[in-house]
């Protein structure tokens, strides 16, 4: 079915933007210290030839999503090249639509066969190589799906969350969706904007990520630290942000380290203004057992600390299909939140069935699947996060709405300012609330007007060359 509101996708282009950390920041047994960005601009056009651009970025963190002993930098370099054979694929990808009915069509009906070939065409070149994972695929994805809903919202004049229903969208959610087995639960006549927060809150709370290289008192420090007017111990991040969140990268196979990371990070919390800890497992765990071992030791001999334990963020490996553990031992002492493996509303539905009781989205595995998983887990009553992928630049921004618009259990994650502040400089001279946390918070009163509310043409930076496009 079509209506006069379709657009389709008539050119694109692609941009890699590298930047340098400040600090370094540590994924599973990985460090990271520099960052590939994707920005993408989309043009969609309608029947009348009516066009507009959009834009959408996100980084290319290949240690988060394709854990590996693979070379990082081999890593790198299949992931850019898959994304110029993904621009082509969106520029050349004729169908009309919703922005969500276009993404939902182009990653099930073109993304699965392009990974494939990616991966075929890899492997007769280099004997030693390893399969892209579907995950590096989505987050590929996301830049120019991204894009594609700031096109939309561009051209229809409407901020991206205001077309989330008729008479914008051709179909309702039961075209996307299926309840739990067992349910009474119906998605027939229901859009994604029966399921959001609108109008959105202007300001919601802030986590901070204390990783696990960050030192937390004098004594850590080497020497070797940025001396760049930002702050580099906890206590002092939290004083000058009036912190309330602190989210607590944990090892997940060092059951001692992890136990004492907890306590000492909560005892600067109990001390300070900090309401709130979440601790992330970083996908390691093996053994619900772990966790709840570390939880109810806490509980015994640290009841203050186990009290501001809001969630636990993914301990399990992120392929849920492959190992389907059940976690309603460690979901019946805190909120289980899913986060690389909720990849799309079915993982979501899996999950659910094993235990786990909320959902972290991100912008960085598509607007597209962050919506529709939104609506399904919402429907099934399941608690909701945003969290970051240490978002700088432009990708801060759709990932600051989603978490306004979800009605998340607590704020949002943002910890791009902790890692690379100048990178954002030109964006936060426009947005200047949402890259700087002041009272434990990000104001995003300045998104205004269509799309996402970039402001693109009032943010004062210089592209590199086109990868893709001109």
């Amino acid at each position: 079915m079509r209506n006069k509101f379709d657009v389709r996708v008539k050119d694109v282009r692609l941009y890699f933007l590298p930047v340098t950390m400040r600090v370094p920041l540590k994924f599973g047994s990985e460090i990271t210290t520099e960052v590939i960005c994707a920005r993408t601009a989309v043009r969609v056009e309608n029947d009348e030839g009516v066009s507009a651009w959009g834009w959408g970025e996100t980084p290319l963190m290949a240690q988060w999503f394709w854990v590996s002993s693979l070379a990082i930098a081999e890593r790198l370099e299949s992931v850019k090249e898959f994304a110029v054979s993904l621009a082509r694929t969106w520029r050349d990808f004729d169908v009309a639509g919703h922005p969500l009915e276009i993404g939902h069509a182009l990653q099930h009906e073109a993304l699965p066969a392009l990974l494939n070939t990616h991966n075929q065409r890899r492997a007769g070149e280099e004997a030693d190589s390893e399969p892209m994972p579907w995950l590096a695929a989505l987050v590929c994805c996301s830049a120019f799906d991204v894009a594609l809903h700031d096109a939309y919202g561009v051209l229809r004049g409407l901020p991206v969350y205001d077309t989330y229903c008729e008479p914008y969208m051709n179909r309702d959610l039961s075209a996307y969706l299926r309840a739990a087995e067992g349910t009474k639960i119906g998605f027939h006549g229901f859009y994604p904007n029966d399921f959001l927060v609108n109008p959105p809150p202007r300001r919601i709370p802030a986590w901070h990520l204390v990783g696990g290289k960050d030192p937390l008192k004098e004594e850590e420090l080497t020497g070797a630290e940025p001396d760049d007017g930002h702050p580099v111990l906890l206590p002092d991040w939290i004083e000058r942000d009036g912190l309330t969140c602190l989210k607590v990268k944990l090892r997940g196979n060092d059951l001692d380290w992890d136990y004492r990371r907890l306590i000492d990070v909560g005892e600067i919390a109990v001390n300070r203004t900090v309401v709130w800890l979440t601790a992330d497992f970083n996908c390691t765990v093996e053994d619900p057992a772990y966790v709840t071992e570390i939880l109810d030791k806490l509980r015994d001999e640290h009841p203050r600390v186990y009290q501001m334990i809001l969630y636990i963020e993914q301990p399990f490996s992120y392929d849920l299909e492959k190992h389907p553990i059940d976690v309603h031992s460690v979901s019946a002492r805190k909120p289980l939140f899913m986060d690389e493996s909720a990849h799309d509303w079915k993982l979501v539905r899996l999950g659910r069935s094993l235990g786990w009781t909320g959902v972290a989205l991100k912008t960085c595995k598509t607007q597209t699947g962050a919506i529709l998983s939104l609506c399904w887990a919402k429907a099934h009553g399941m608690t909701l996060m945003v969290q970051d992928l240490t978002n700088p630049m432009l990708a801060m921004i759709p990932h600051a709405l989603l978490a306004a618009h979800a009605g998340t259990i607590m704020g949002v994650e943002t910890n791009g300012s902790q890692f690379y502040p100048k990178a954002s400089r030109p964006e936060a001279a426009v947005h200047p609330g949402l890259y700087r946390r002041r009272e434990g918070s990000i104001d995003l009163s300045s998104l205004t007007g269509p799309g996402f509310g970039y402001h693109i043409d009032d943010i004062n930076r210089t592209l590199p060359v086109a990868a893709f496009g001109r």
